[in-house]
This record gives structure tokens, C-alpha cells and sequence, in this order.
């Protein structure tokens, strides 16, 4: 198979056949070497063609709680009072600057989503 760059759907099911004859290809083998370049150019074009979109704060927020487990509760330290918390949970209040950096320490989740922003509801 003569290697480039993936360009349509049709060449993207011929790369994903080819891996797939491919899947088994021993160690130190041009087999694999191949394997190794095509899954590289798979990534590559789904990453182009199959965006998918961060989540809103809100969103990134009870992801992370129904990860962890957590109540709304165990938010009180980095949001405050539970009214605080209900009101952010139900987009009634927006993160301030010092929420979004506890929920960062305090649920490892990615500043990029936390300081996206978001519609509150009416």
C-alpha cells in the first residue's frame, strides 16, 4: 500500500482495512512499521474530521462529580454555601475566578473548560 495522507472517507476505510489485516504484525517487522505509520495517519484525520467539542463548565463540572461520586455537598469548599452550589449547578450563577481555580485544585478539571463560556438559564 503506497502511504499518504488521508484525504476522504473512502481512503480512511481503505487505511482502517489495511490496519486491520495489519493488527498482528510482529515485532521489529515492516509489518509493523507500517501498522505504526497508519494508525498515525488515522489519528491524524480523525482528529481533523471528528472534532468533538469541550464541554461547557457546567457540563465538565457533573461529569467530574459523577466520576468521583460526588454530591453537590462536596462542593461547598470550592464553590461555598450549598445555595451557591445549587445555583451554579442550575447555570443561576456564574464561576467567578476563585471558583473556577478550586474546582481546578479541587477536581483536577482542565482550566480550558472551566473558563469557557456558558449560557445561564433564565
Amino acid at each position: 500500500m503506497k502511504i499518504k495522507p488521508i484525504r476522504t472517507k473512502d481512503e480512511y476505510q481503505a487505511v482502517l482495512s489495511r490496519i486491520d489485516s495489519l493488527f498482528d504484525a510482529q515485532p521489529g517487522t515492516d509489518a509493523e512499521d507500517e501498522l505504526e505509520v497508519l494508525i498515525t495517519l488515522v489519528d491524524a484525520y480523525e482528529s481533523k474530521v471528528y472534532v468533538i467539542e469541550a464541554p461547557d463548565p457546567i457540563e465538565a463540572i457533573k461529569f467530574r462529580m459523577e466520576q468521583q461520586g460526588l454530591s453537590d455537598a462536596d462542593l461547598t469548599p470550592m464553590l461555598g454555601q450549598r445555595s451557591r452550589v445549587s445555583e451554579v449547578l442550575n447555570r443561576k450563577r456564574r464561576l467567578s475566578l476563585s471558583m473556577i481555580r478550586k474546582l481546578h485544585q479541587g477536581l483536577n478539571i482542565p482550566l480550558e473548560s472551566l473558563i469557557s463560556d456558558y449560557q445561564l438559564s433564565v
